[in-house]
């Protein structure tokens, strides 16, 4: 069972303020006031206790049901640090080399074709100059894209062929892998960030690798060692599920959309490790901390901390932030200031990111408005949830990062 959820610490012996810390409920409760979030739920640590617990309004509206510490939350692309961690479990284990084309696992990416011009219906494609590798799936660079993104013909491609905020019915993840080896790539691998189905074709490379389906993996190496036990690609307990709401058009109130609420109700035909999992706070709370304590929590041990630190270091090219290497399409994260590592965003320059934030931060988020942080530096975790997608609809992660830090006296 996973830890519960409970202030087990006076926030001033962790040099936190108690009542700017309550600066938070106010903000958000706010937001719940005027219809624009139907609930939310926050966990602020700091030297592993937890210093603030703070939550208002409904997971489900229409039901009149509270948000409660045990409600499970569609967490979207915060799956792909799970993923990320898996991967790099396979790596510590000799399974594969960062460098490593993946075709030598999935020999669909065994000829890749690059976009050069064109339009969705006729693309002018050229070879890949050098394979996909798994480091390139780790950090974005690996030119697949997201039908979501409505920004490039390559999009259009995956669009049409189902790929836009799922996947096709009754298709496995390894028949999407098929499917997205099979499209053009929007750059040359390794040359721009851009964020992708790369995490989804990591965790194919998991099952692969490893024998297992994803499901059985993350539950047998990472959620049952954790003590994550109400994490996975769905749950049974559909009463404490969240709704999911989407902004009106023009007004922006939450309005429940139960088709895109469907996620998590029942078996997944694909497991996507880009953004399939639901999850608790209590359950991704006990993740933040076995990344914030090196790979390792009350003695179990996922990751060795050199691998750790190897995923949360910036590796784009140069050690240059997101806005200079990255292409300007939505992300989970700004780009000013911020680089990427192994399935994290890393903060690398919090003047150019306009945050109160520790350099070193690494950090990412979720469709639906969740998100997280860990930094090393303050030895501070914080967890944000709540069930609005889009996740660019409000600020709501750099409002809870001057929040939590405005707080941070000592």
């Amino acid at each position: 069972m996973a830890t519960e959820l409970k202030v087990d610490v006076d926030p001033a012996e962790i040099g936190f303020d108690a009542g700017r810390l309550g600066r938070i409920d106010g903000h958000f409760a706010r937001y719940v006031d005027k219809g624009l979030l139907p609930g939310w739920l926050a966990v602020i640590t700091r030297h592993g206790k937890i210093a603030h617990v703070a939550g208002s309004g409904q997971r489900d509206v229409e039901a009149s049901l509270p948000v409660e510490p045990d409600t499970v939350w569609r967490i979207y692309s915060m799956t792909k640090p799970v993923t990320s961690v898996a991967a790099m479990m396979l790596y510590e284990e000799g399974a594969f080399d960062l460098n490593d084309p993946i075709s030598r696992w999935l020999p669909e990416f065994a000829e890749p074709r690059v976009y050069v011009k064109g339009s969705a219906l006729r693309p002018l494609t050229e070879p890949a100059t050098e394979p996909i590798r798994v480091w390139h799936l780790l950090t974005h660079t690996s030119g697949l894209t997201y039908g979501f993104h409505h920004a490039h013909p390559i999009d259009a491609i995956y669009r049409a062929a189902g790929y836009e905020w799922g996947t096709p019915p009754g298709l496995d993840l390894a028949g999407c892998s098929e499917a997205w080896a099979g499209f053009p790539l929007v750059f040359q691998p390794g040359s721009e960030w851009n964020y992708s189905v790369s995490t989804d074709v990591l965790g194919r490379l998991v099952e692969v690798i490893s024998g297992q389906s994803l499901d059985e993996f993350f539950a047998e190496r990472i959620f049952g060692p954790l003590g994550m036990t109400d994490t996975g690609f769905w749950t049974e307990d559909l009463e404490r599920l969240a709704a999911l709401y989407l902004p009106a058009p023009g007004t922006k109130l939450a309005v429940r959309n139960d088709t895109f609420g469907a996620l998590g109700t029942k078996p997944p035909a694909c497991l996507s490790g880009g953004g399939g999992l639901v999850s608790t706070a209590a359950d991704y709370h006990r993740f933040t901390q076995m990344l914030l304590r090196g790979g390792e929590l009350d003695g179990v041990r996922l990751l060795g901390p050199r691998t750790v630190r190897h995923m949360a270091s910036n590796h784009l090219p140069g050690n240059v932030d997101l806005e200079e290497f990255g292409r300007p399409l939505f992300a989970e994260m700004p780009f000013n200031g911020h680089g990427f590592g192994l399935g994290f965003s890393v903060l690398q320059d919090p003047i150019a990111a306009k945050t109160l934030a520790s350099a070193g931060e690494f950090a990412w988020g979720g469709a639906a408005s969740t998100a997280f942080w860990v930094d090393p530096d303050e030895d501070i975790t914080a967890l944000f949830f709540t069930q609005l997608l889009p996740s660019s609809t409000h600020p709501i992660r750099q409002e809870l990062r001057t929040l939590v830090y405005q707080a941070l006296l000592e």
